[in-house]
């Protein structure tokens, strides 16, 4: 199965997708591609608490569905958020991520898809 990643450090926003197999350097080295840092200098975190805001290091060997990604929350309409920190002298920075613009309304298509997960496609 296809996820889909919005993987964000600073202002960079990069949307990508894997395969559910795929594991966490196989991402990494689509990083590299794009952005020209080495997989080794590169560390991917998860959100492990919505409420606290604390990341979780993603392990390079897992799979992305071991780390708990699925089509439940890897969606292309609304993408897993991944952040990409850099390693520097051994040690991973923290999580910074600037906020964008607010996008615009989903349209009522892509509202009816997300209606049978629970969401509030009865409001217009």
């Amino acid at each position: 199965m296809d996820l889909f990643f919005e993987i964000q450090r600073k202002k960079t926003h990069i949307f990508c997708d894997a395969k559910d197999s795929s594991t966490v350097l196989e991402l990494k080295k689509v990083i590299e591609g794009i952005l020209k840092i080495p997989t080794g200098e590169q560390t991917l975190k998860k959100q492990a608490d919505d409420q606290a805001k604390t990341w979780e290091t993603l392990d390079d060997a897992k799979s992305l569905s071991d780390c708990g990604f699925s089509t439940l929350n890897a969606k292309a309409q609304h993408p897993a958020v991944v952040a990409l920190c850099l390693v520097k002298d051994g040690q991973a920075e923290d999580v910074m991520i600037d906020p964008l613009s607010t996008p615009p309304p989903l349209p009522d298509v892509m509202r009816a898809q997300e209606g049978g997960q629970g969401s509030d496609s009865g409001t217009n």
